[in-house]
Parts: structure tokens; C-alpha cells; sequence
């Protein structure tokens, strides 16, 4: 008998994906697909379930389907519609414990994976260089998703000590970026203006969004021979990319400004509605943020197809031009740097080559 397969998460595009991806795999029998809201997206021979994850109905749900496969999903930072920062925080939080508590419960959760983000590392002014899974947050996050990653995280750990016979793998995905991206850095790279923190420029790391969801079906199944899918992994495109190199690509210019005054940038254009601007992103905009993804390769097993390089062309390539030609924003950027400096030299244009982070070592 084949696996029975239950993913939260399903209205939105990443999860509505994953869906129609892993009822194609041999070793799945049926896919079930739980979210509040009826998506707008098929999801191919899915059986849906219209259910509410911080309801205890969850636990009915878990138990009439027999799955033996759990995926959540529905952690994220950003809300269905018109939803509040109030219902994501519930739906990250008190959705996350009610459906451990259905998993702890049902004798055939054998297998649980759990959509997480590297924000759990926080941004802060003396991070390491580079982030590995055992690295402990200089600053905790004190609000926002990042925050939400957290408490996620600390629930899912204590699932694994009273349920040690299921296992259980955490995703820590870089920013998630692609055509169809749900995600608040994609909603900032799509303003026509980029609000840049002033004398910052941080570094950045991207996953696409297909290889996100290949992982996570590497995740959702056996391992191969020779790695490990349970644990906790960072997931994350080879090589960095800097803030003003990924505005120059887009062909969008910045406008550089003061810590406040960015936090009111952040403010208003969340009060309009453009973009989730929060304080975490800010500070990930001001600091940046990088990992090791040497577990991801050496144990679990997954090379990513996209770097973040890749990742990024992808999405501006997909997003359409910005104000300006990316070619005439690079051009102005090598024309002001070869300007002459006090003392009569002159400036040396830059390397918009990708940046690639530190040597990284295993755990």
C-alpha cells in the first residue's frame, strides 16, 4: 500500500505546486490537501478538505484519512486576502500546535516535514558570516514571522521528543523568490522604487521556488541511500547577491535613507498595501543574512538547480523591467564611481559579479 499524503497550505501557489507534484510520485497512493479557503488553483486528483489547522478539527481530519505523511505548509509570513497580521500569527502559531497535537495523537503519522525559514537566525549587526544549523541568533527575533519561525521551530522540537518514532524534517528556506512567489521580499523588489537603509548594502540569498518544492518532496519520502531527510536543513541557491546588485538588475533605483526614516518608508507603504515592509525586513535590509548549506548537500542529499543568481534572473526576468534599463542603471553606477576623489584619484567601478559567502564548513 502506497502513501497517504495530508499538505497544509494548499491555497496558496507553493502549496497548490507541491500538490499536483507529489501525487505524480510512484510511492504515493493519495494526496490530501487541507486549507480555510477553497483554492483558486486545481490541484489535480487531490482530495480537498476545507478545514481550519487551528481548529481541533484538524485531528478528526488526520484521523479519517489515515495520512501517514504530514506536510505543513502553512507557516508563512503573509496572509490569504484580505487577512490580518493577527490571523497569520494564529494560523503560524496556534494552527502549528494544534496540529502537532492531531499528529501525536494518530498512530500512523509516520513522516512529518515543516515548511521553516532562516529568519529564525534573525539579522543583526554582529551575526557570523555565515549561519549553520546549530548556530545560535545573536538577537532572537522579538516580532513578525521571524518570531513565528521560532515558536514553530520549539514546537516541532518538543513533537520530536514525545513522538521519536515519526520523522521529522525542518526546512529552513532562504528568501523564496520565482514567477509566482508569495513572499514579502517579492512584494518589495516589485515596487518601482527600492527604500534602501543608507550606508548598508546587504547580502542576500534566494532559493526558486522549484527547487523548493523539489526538496521538499525529497523530504516527503525514504531517503536514499546514504543521507539522512530528518533533521533540520538550511536550503538556499549557491552564492550571495548584494542588495545594490540585485536593483541594478532589476533595472529599479534606490533611494537610500536613514534607519527612521526607512522605518516610516516600511510603514507607510504597509499602510497602503503594497508590500509587507516590516521591522524584520528592515533589519534584513540593513544586515543581510547568509547560511551554510552544507548539511542540505551533504546529508540530505539536494543540489539545488538554481543559484541565487539564477533565482533572482528568474524573477526579474518574470517580473518585467523596472523604471530604468538595468543596463543605464549599472552604466550611471560605473560613471559616479569613476569619478575623481579628494586627492585627485579616482573611484573604482564595481564587481557585479555574484558574491560568493565565506568557506563553509560542516557542522
Amino acid at each position: 500500500m502506497g502513501k497517504v499524503v495530508l499538505v497544509t497550505g494548499v491555497a496558496r501557489q507553493l502549496g497548490g505546486r507541491f500538490v499536483r507534484r507529489i501525487q505524480r510520485d510512484p510511492q504515493v497512493d493519495r494526496v490530501v490537501a487541507v486549507d480555510v479557503v477553497r483554492p483558486e488553483h486545481h490541484l489535480g486528483g487531490a482530495e480537498f478538505i476545507q478545514a481550519d489547522i487551528r481548529q481541533p478539527t484538524i485531528a478528526r481530519v488526520l484521523a479519517e484519512t489515515g495520512a501517514d505523511t504530514v506536510v505543513h505548509l502553512d507557516v508563512t509570513a503573509t496572509a490569504l486576502g484580505s487577512g490580518s497580521r493577527t490571523t497569520v500569527k494564529e494560523t503560524n502559531v496556534i494552527g502549528t500546535m494544534q496540529l502537532l497535537g492531531a499528529c501525536q495523537k494518530s498512530p500512523n503519522v509516520k513522516r512529518l516535514v515543516v515548511k521553516s525559514s532562516t529568519n529564525v537566525y534573525g539579522s543583526a549587526s554582529r551575526d557570523p558570516a555565515v549561519f549553520t544549523e546549530t548556530t545560535p541568533a545573536k538577537a532572537l527575533p522579538s516580532g513578525g514571522f521571524a518570531k513565528d519561525t521560532v515558536e514553530v521551530e520549539g514546537y516541532v522540537r518538543g513533537f520530536a521528543r514525545r513522538r521519536p518514532d515519526v520523522a521529522v524534517c525542518v526546512l529552513r528556506f532562504a528568501n523564496i523568490l520565482g514567477p509566482t512567489a508569495e513572499t514579502p521580499l517579492a512584494s518589495y523588489f516589485a515596487l518601482p522604487v527600492l527604500p534602501t537603509v543608507f550606508g548598508y548594502d546587504p547580502r542576500l540569498q534566494f532559493v526558486h521556488e522549484d527547487d523548493v518544492i523539489q526538496v521538499l518532496r525529497i523530504a516527503s519520502h525514504e531517503p536514499e541511500r546514504g543521507t539522512l531527510n530528518s533533521g533540520t536543513f538550511n536550503i538556499a541557491g549557491d552564492g550571495v547577491l548584494l542588495l545594490s546588485q540585485c536593483s541594478r538588475r532589476l533595472g529599479r533605483p534606490t533611494v537610500p535613507l536613514l534607519l527612521p526614516a526607512v522605518t516610516w518608508a516600511g510603514s507607510l507603504v504597509r499602510t497602503l498595501g503594497m508590500t509587507d515592509f516590516s521591522p524584520e525586513q528592515i533589519r534584513l535590509l540593513t544586515h543581510g543574512r547568509v547560511v551554510s548549506t552544507v548539511q542540505m548537500r551533504e546529508t540530505l542529499g539536494f543540489v539545488p538547480r538554481y543559484t541565487t543568481a539564477e533565482t533572482f534572473e528568474d524573477f526579474a526576468r518574470t517580473h518585467g523591467p523596472g523604471l530604468l534599463p538595468p543596463e543605464a542603471v549599472a552604466g550611471a553606477v560605473d560613471r559616479i564611481a569613476a569619478l575623481p576623489l579628494p586627492g585627485g584619484t579616482r573611484g573604482t567601478a564595481p564587481d557585479r559579479s555574484p558574491v560568493t559567502p565565506p568557506t563553509q564548513s560542516a557542522n
